[in-house]
């Protein structure tokens, strides 16, 4: 009987091990790639800043309606990409997904680049934003890692927070009125946000084989927060 009991304390201690392994090697690999994920997005971009053609297609939705049009066609293609990442069993199918969100973030940004380049006269100003993003991002990554602390109570507030963003940007874009510093702090609030919740579910919640899919959402709250702390100090810049 005691036999028994040994043997079954010493199996649950092995399993869990495994589980523990498993799970370092799949946050291990999730990281990896999305380290991949941000160095494909700057090679990527560079070459559309350096193709005129491309540039000029993305200037041509800045402003009015032409905005909401990309700002529509982003979210329809990164929504699906998402999609393809989290419930396809397909490796390729993953990894075609995270490379088309790569493409779709690096298009989408090249009006933003190209106007703070432009006010700032280089890309110093790109730089500054991109080592504070990172700063940020790990940071926010520490905090969730040795709090161990299950951040997916915040689905509901992120939820409300980015649908009232969306109508904001709409009622901005009809109305012709700037939301300002005051939203680009918010959204760098909800996109810290967002980071605290998709490294809680890659601790807890994601399965061990779905490493691509976790550094896809992790890539797309990295890729918010740079948007809106770039938008800041562009801002500060101009003035």
């Amino acid at each position: 009987m005691e036999d028994t009991r040994f043997l079954s304390n010493e199996t649950s201690m092995y399993a869990d091990r495994s589980s523990a392994l498993d799970r370092a090697e799949f946050i291990k690999k999730t990281y990896l790639h999305l380290a991949l994920a941000i160095l494909g997005f700057i090679v990527v971009e560079a070459l559309f800043l350096n193709t005129p053609i491309i540039v000029k297609a993305g200037m041509w939705f800045v402003g009015g309606f032409q905005w909401l049009l990309l700002l529509g066609g982003f979210m329809f293609v990164t929504n699906m990409a998402d999609k393809w990442a989290r419930t396809s069993t397909d490796k390729g199918k993953q990894y075609r997904a995270l490379a088309l969100y790569v493409i779709a973030e690096a298009f989408i940004f090249v009006p933003l680049i190209y106007i703070a380049m432009a006010v700032t006269g280089g890309g110093a100003v790109v730089q500054q934003a991109g080592l504070l993003t990172a700063c940020l991002f790990t940071g926010l990554t520490a905090i969730a890692f040795f709090s161990n602390k299950d951040f997916s109570f915040l689905k509901s507030f992120l939820t409300v927070g980015f649908i009232i963003a969306f109508g904001l940007i709409v009622a901005g874009v009809i109305f012709g009125f700037d939301l300002g510093l005051f939203f680009s702090g918010a959204m760098v609030m909800l996109a810290a946000g967002t980071i605290l919740y998709q490294t809680s579910n890659i601790i807890h919640q994601y399965r061990t084989d779905q490493y691509v899919a976790a550094s896809l959402g992790l890539f797309a709250s990295f890729m918010l927060l740079f948007w809106y702390i770039l938008d800041i100090l562009m801002r500060m810049s101009g003035d």
